[in-house]
């Protein structure tokens, strides 16, 4: 069969998705707005249509005048940018998919649903919205919105059900695809005696790196006073207490490369070169010695829609401590494969941490249940078999 996916970009969280089905022997064609630095195209090469002419004059404009000292007005994009029409209909006539995945309700989602519903292609809306969802919204801007998108709604998010929420007839949980990669008898931990910690996230202010390192040095200061006078003594602060920290992320425009600064002119300034490491644009090839490296790996950012690096860290057998409003918390089993924390509290977060640090044996049970979660809960087949039962449906309501 034949795939089409068509998003901004070509995310990481993609790979697995990719390599299951070109191991299958499926064609996968995939259209992205844009290309970011760090992408994995081992599987998929993806083809950067880019947007019109007309619509780059208008990012311009938002972004670099009207806009300029807003980070996040780059994003503005992804909902509003449309696509040189002419090509991209060209680009899936030409291929002539039998499934079409568009990410989110965009205006270049719209505007290859429209192609795509002329021709008879089946398409399915991914986005990161809860599955347990409030009614759509009614006003005549939603309303035109929900018109020119799939009927067919999937989401990695479970979300949380209470009054007013409701599950809607065509939309589906499918949780990210993650590959095992290694089990916790393939892998070492505590190398040098010593708890590393790993977090990964681009450097955004909503990431909270300052927030993890304030909460790593509490807990630092803690052991420190826990411990004898005599391994004072003879050990710096962080031998004493035996814990390290490695942040890895993306630095790649003007406001992360101003954050990255301040992150590591807080290492500096509070003394922590010996304990703390800042890496920026990590090669998607070199991760994996990342993963290895550490023994717990901790998501403290706010606002996250929904991510997939807890069990890109479960997958090799890390245990998790994350957000518990991130969207993608539901992954994480709190006190089986990790811990969950009160969303932007550095108090709670520095509880969590103290736990898990201080409990080595408990590192290495949550990590055996996170990889066994991965195994059996977050594989190909289950993703697989939820898009081809809902592709399904679709041709037989045609019929």
């Amino acid at each position: 069969m034949k795939f089409l996916y068509i998003a901004p970009r070509y995310h990481t969280n993609q790979t697995d998705i990719m390599k299951g089905l070109t191991a299958q022997g499926h064609e996968v064609r995939f259209i992205s707005h844009y290309a970011a630095l760090i992408e994995d195209y081992s599987c998929v090469t993806p083809i950067v249509l880019g947007y019109s002419k007309l619509y780059e004059l208008i990012d311009f404009l938002y972004v670099k005048v009207i806009h300029r000292k807003d980070p996040e007005a780059i994003v503005f994009k992804i909902q509003h940018g449309f696509p040189p029409m002419r090509k991209l209909k060209k680009l899936i006539c030409e291929f002539a998919p039998d499934l079409v995945i568009l990410r989110e309700r965009s205006m270049y989602s719209m505007a290859a649903y429209l192609v795509c519903k002329r021709k008879g292609y089946p398409c399915i809306l991914y986005n990161q919205s809860p599955l347990w969802s409030e009614p759509l919204k009614r006003d005549i801007v939603h309303r035109a919105a929900n018109l020119l998108s799939p009927k067919m709604r999937m989401t990695p998010v479970v979300g949380e059900k209470k009054p007013g929420t409701a599950i809607r007839e065509n939309d589906y949980f499918v949780p990210f695809v993650v590959d095992p990669q290694r089990a916790p008898q393939e892998r070492s931990y505590f190398e040098e005696d010593t708890v590393h910690i790993l977090c990964i996230g681009k450097y955004e202010i909503r990431k909270h790196h300052l927030m993890l390192l304030a909460a790593v040095e509490k807990l630092l200061e803690k052991r420190s006073d826990s411990a004898t006078d005599g391994q004072r003594g003879t050990q710096g602060k962080g031998r004493a207490v035996g814990v390290k920290v490695t942040l890895v992320g993306e630095a790649t425009n003007r406001f992360q490369k101003e954050y990255c600064e301040q992150v590591r002119q807080y290492v500096t300034e509070h003394q922590l070169e010996d304990i703390v490491t800042v890496k920026t644009n990590v090669p998607r090839s070199q991760m994996e010695a990342e993963y290895l490296a550490a023994d717990v790996y901790v998501i403290p950012s706010t606002r996250e829609m929904a991510s997939v690096s807890q069990l890109e860290a479960m997958s090799y057998s890390l245990p998790v401590i994350c957000s518990d409003k991130n969207g993608t918390a539901c992954y994480v089993e709190d006190s089986v494969t990790g811990y969950l924390f009160r969303d932007c509290d550095q108090a709670d977060l520095e509880q969590k941490l103290l736990t898990m640090v201080s409990d080595r044996e408990g590192i290495k049970r949550m990590g055996k249940a996170g990889y066994q979660a991965v195994v059996e809960k977050y594989n190909f087949n289950r993703y697989y078999e939820t898009i081809m039962e809902m592709r399904e449906k679709q041709l037989c309501g045609k019929k």
